[in-house]
């Protein structure tokens, strides 16, 4: 008789990875966020209770395991050729010629497709089975990372294959990447812990692929293209385009806008229309690549000792700009990280929008690009999403330059800063630091946290300046009295904030953990501690190895709340939300019924909205029960259009998506 135990195994392992390829590949979940953690969760349980089942395939895996002492060597079955490049129409015309001339063909069919900006690696499959992982290295022989590999949520683990006559040798080639929002809130993280920021998204994902600790990188939101194969046994399919059709049915991500054109003028055409089209990927490209489709006409025209003579990689022109650095301020984040900014005279026009100013994130930054005050600089946007300084010019100096430090004092509350050990940052120690209060306070009462409306910078700095605030406490015991008097601030203006103050009272517990700014704890932990304690009084008792066990929680991050909860200030700040009536535990009376609301509705979003960022309107359907995708299919419910929309805008008319403005979204949201 069969085991009923491993039946059920067996049927939750195969539910997950049918909702993870949905969700993570499809871009099309069919069962909520909650549903799938109850299946999670019981899995989990189960694989515990009965260890003799244990299967590294399993989802429950994809957490990474064990500290790695380093990574092996592994020698790819074919070579991992790099691509030559093309840098303008005419030598993308030139490679066609000489593909002609060596086939003997007048016209030649092609594919091209996106170049992800990213870390190409090897994934080698056995009778449908992931089995190993690894870089590119030299393209002969790369390291072996597959406990990092396995942890990217869009890699099956198993492919159809498996149930039905499995292939005994199948070697993908695939890019790695890391999306462009993933790639800033990681450097919002590293800069707040003062460590070095990565410069692009691909150095972040490269860096994110090399760590010994498989769960750092579980936690770094990477995600993967297929683009090819290498070496394959038992299947013999002649064309390039079959074979990534054929790789999307066994359960592989594959760029959706991949193209199949006849003609090297079908391909040009592609690749300029992209030029102009890349801001509207959530992801970073540097090109395109044109491949022939023709696997035996790929054989016959081979490579040379570098490059594949059958393909060329058409890249994008840099976009940079040379202004002038007119001055460095410094600012002070809520936990004390002093950050030097750039500020541009004139500004410059990047990426389609206007820069006024960089980052600079460092002293060490500045120090080694060379950067001085008045310097002629070039700027540009890393990946196309953060404006930075490159570097300067030197040869265009006047002798009126001059080379910046960092302040020895605090520019808010004048105590002494400090660099701590192993941190590139530094920082103000004053907890009761003005600075430090005012972004606070602004974090405390964003859209993503507390939602307080009405209490931007401007309020919170006439708070501040008449003393009405020294804690975010003090909120909830402000009046409209004290308020009608402060500049800008009429009764209807005075009387709507004490009204949003007091509406935030019935925030979840979620909302809040975030609001509180515990250091490293970002809306996703706070949403995964509220629903694995329920109350706050039991995260505070927790300890180092009950925060362990919730998911997406490390090391770093249970210290931190531990540490955070061990604070007497913090304790007290809890203590006085609590009595003013701030909801301490998660669900309540009417937040049921605001979650039902959206339950089930699926969203995408384009364009730029004028009242939300693309994260808070994200977390404001999430937050009501709905799904956020990245792309359009037949089952968006809503296509939420801002101003400038991609081309989201015409696929959602194709296939007859319901589409809204941003006052009907609003309107929506209010209801």
């Amino acid at each position: 008789m069969p085991d009923p135990i491993k039946t059920r195994i067996d049927l939750l392992r195969r539910q997950l990875e049918e909702h993870n390829w949905r969700y993570y590949v499809l871009d099309d979940p069919i069962i909520s966020d909650s549903e799938y953690d109850r299946l999670l969760r019981e899995l989990e349980s189960l694989e515990a209770a009965y260890p003799q089942y244990y299967d590294p395939d399993s989802p429950t895996q994809r957490v990474g395991g064990a500290i790695q002492a380093g990574f092996t060597t592994v020698a790819h079955k074919e070579p991992l050729y790099s691509l030559a490049n093309a840098f303008n129409t005419e030598e993308l015309a030139a490679f066609d010629r000489r593909v002609r001339t060596l086939t003997g063909l007048e016209q030649v069919e092609y594919v091209v497709e996106l170049k992800i900006d990213g870390v190409a690696v090897s994934l080698i499959y056995e009778q449908g089975l992931f089995k190993q992982g690894a870089t590119r290295g030299d393209g002969v022989i790369g390291e072996n990372i597959s406990a990092n590999l396995r942890t990217i949520r869009s890699l099956p683990l198993r492919l159809a294959c498996h149930d039905n006559g499995a292939l005994p040798l199948l070697e993908v080639r695939a890019e790695v990447f890391m999306p462009k929002t993933a790639f800033v809130q990681l450097n919002e993280r590293r800069e707040q812990a003062g460590k070095p920021v990565f410069a692009n998204p691909r150095n972040a994902a490269a860096g994110s692929l090399r760590q010994l600790d498989a769960k750092v990188t579980a936690g770094r939101s990477l995600d993967l293209f297929v683009y090819g194969t290498g070496a394959v046994d038992g299947l013999n399919i002649p064309s390039h385009w079959e074979w990534l059709q054929w790789l999307k049915e066994q359960g592989f991500k594959i760029n959706p806008h991949n193209k199949l054109v006849r003609g090297i003028e079908a391909a040009i055409e592609y690749c300029l229309a992209w030029q102009e089209r890349r801001q509207e990927l959530s992801y970073l490209t540097d090109g395109l690549v044109i491949k022939v489709n023709d696997l035996q006409l790929q054989q016959e025209l081979g490579a040379t000792a570098k490059n594949p003579r059958w393909a060329i990689a058409y890249k994008f022109p840099a976009e940079q700009a040379e202004t002038i650095l007119k001055e460095i301020v410094v600012t002070v984040g809520r936990t004390g990280v002093l950050t030097p900014t750039a500020l541009f005279d004139p500004p410059v026009q990047l990426a389609g929008t206007v820069v006024s100013r960089a980052v600079l994130h460092n002293e060490d930054i500045i120090k080694a690009r060379d950067i001085r005050i008045g310097d002629v600089v070039r700027v540009e946007k890393a990946g196309d999403i953060i404006p930075e300084v490159v570097g300067s010019i030197p040869a265009q100096r006047t002798g009126h330059e001059r080379p910046f430090e960092m302040p020895k004092l605090c520019p808010a509350c004048g105590a002494g800063v400090i660099r701590l050990p192993g941190e590139v940052a530094r920082r103000c120690p004053n907890a009761s630091c003005p600075a430090r209060l005012r972004e606070s306070l602004l974090h405390f009462g964003s859209r993503g946290a507390m939602d307080i409306q009405g209490l931007g910078p401007a309020v919170v700095d006439q708070l501040l300046e008449k003393g009405l605030v020294a804690n975010v406490a003090d909120l909830y015991e402000l009046t409209e009295s004290q308020l009608v008097g402060l500049p800008r601030l009429g009764e209807k203006s005075a009387a709507n904030l004490i009204a949003a103050i007091e509406n935030s009272k019935n925030n979840s517990l979620a909302k809040l953990l975030f609001a509180l700014g515990i250091r490293y704890v970002g809306a996703t932990a706070a949403r995964a501690l509220a629903e694995h304690f329920g109350h706050m009084n039991a995260l505070i008792a927790a300890s180092r190895k009950e925060l362990l066990a919730v998911a997406g929680v490390g090391n770093k991050i249970a210290t931190s709340i531990w540490n955070f909860f061990h604070e007497q200030r913090n304790l007290e700040t809890i203590e006085r939300l609590a009595a003013v009536g701030v909801k301490m535990v998660t669900g309540d009376s009417a937040e049921p019924e605001i979650l039902k609301k959206l339950a089930g509705l699926s969203f995408v979003l384009t364009g730029t909205l004028d009242a939300f960022t693309r994260t808070e309107a994200k977390a404001a359907i999430e937050d009501r029960g709905g799904i956020v995708t990245n792309s359009i299919s037949r089952q968006t419910d809503f296509l939420v259009v801002g101003k400038n929309p991609g081309s989201k805008l015409k696929q959602a008319q194709t296939v007859g998506t319901t589409l809204l403005t941003e006052s009907e979204f609003r309107q929506m949201l209010a209801e």
